[in-house]
Order: C-alpha cells, then sequence, then structure tokens
C-alpha cells in the first residue's frame, strides 16, 4: 500500500493586511448598524437594514476569518442554510409578534 500524498492542492491564503482591512470594515459596518439606533425610521425600515447589514458581515467573518472559501462547497452550502434557516425565522417571529 502507498500513500499519494502528491495529490494536496495548496492555497495561498490572504496577507495580514487583507484581515485588518475586513476588521476596520466590520468595525464601521458594526458603527451604521449602532447609529441605525439613532435614525428616525420606520422600524421595517430599520430591521431590514440591519438584517442585511448582518448578512454581509457574517458572510465575510465565515468566508474569510474562517477560510471557508478553501473549503468544499458543502460546507458552504451547511453555512448558507444555517443562515437562511435564522433569517426565515427571525422574520417569522418579526411578523407574528412585530408592532409594525
Amino acid at each position: 500500500m502507498s500513500s499519494d500524498s502528491g495529490s494536496e492542492v495548496v492555497h495561498s491564503y490572504p496577507e495580514p493586511s487583507t484581515y485588518v482591512k475586513l476588521a476596520v470594515f466590520l468595525a464601521i459596518f458594526t458603527m451604521i448598524e449602532v447609529a441605525t439606533y439613532y435614525v428616525n425610521a420606520p422600524v421595517l425600515l430599520i430591521t431590514l437594514v440591519l438584517l442585511f447589514l448582518m448578512a454581509v458581515k457574517f458572510i465575510l467573518v465565515v468566508g474569510y476569518y474562517m477560510h471557508l472559501k478553501f473549503d468544499a462547497r458543502l460546507l458552504t452550502l451547511i453555512f448558507a442554510g444555517g443562515l437562511s434557516v435564522g433569517l426565515s425565522v427571525m422574520l417569522v417571529m418579526i411578523a407574528l409578534y412585530g408592532n409594525f
């Protein structure tokens, strides 16, 4: 029995500067999320903006910090499915119990 270790695929990971840029981007998104609390806008609009920003931040964190873009597509589908189920449950709860 021989093992074929030459078939491994090597990926180059992002540079440290990429992680710093992502951290700054995430911090800015977080500041926008906090600022939306103080905006005088309809609650539904604020909720939709916050859900969108949350989804973008989730995708960035999962994609880069967890190196998901280098893994199998099945893992991407699992995380996307979890995000979809979570968003669906949140939207249903808002629709049921929200006071718009």
